[in-house]
């Protein structure tokens, strides 16, 4: 399939993506939407065993994308609760699930025909990770 998405979109996926790998994510995943929605270019999706973790990710992702590219979210919702936080930055939307939200939405199901777009070899290696080993490196990550 023919990747549509802008440069700058390509450039905020494998930023946002690496910094949820570094943070732990799991089961990182991007799409290039540029063709079937006029809202944005791409979605990043990651997951995340507990809540505490969700905003942890979300929370490095914003720093790093701003730090780096200069880009803020034009919107960030789901805080509150952190079972599922959307960060909004126009050219990609970053959408951080807890294990169970993403399981239920299961939004790979929705966007399946859209391209993937390349991540990072440290995001690529995130995904089919286990819940155990999320946790187990969820409880590394906290304790240093």
């Amino acid at each position: 399939m023919l990747v549509t998405a802008t440069d700058r979109a390509i450039q905020l996926v494998q930023t946002a993506a690496q910094a949820a790998a570094d943070r732990l994510a799991h089961d990182i995943i991007a799409y290039d939407v540029s063709d079937v929605l006029s809202i944005t270019d791409a979605f990043v999706l990651a997951s995340a065993p507990n809540d505490r973790q969700v905003k942890s990710i979300v929370d490095e992702i914003e720093e790093r994308l701003q730090k780096e590219l200069g880009a803020k979210p034009v919107r960030r919702e789901g805080d509150r609760d952190a079972r599922w936080i959307l960060l909004d930055y126009v050219d990609i939307v970053v959408h951080v699930q807890h294990n169970e939200e993403r399981v239920f939405y299961a939004l790979e199901r929705l966007w399946k025909d859209c391209p993937e777009l390349p991540l990072p070899e440290d995001a690529v290696l995130t995904k089919g990770r286990s819940r155990e080993h999320a946790e187990r490196a969820a409880a590394e990550g906290d304790a240093s």
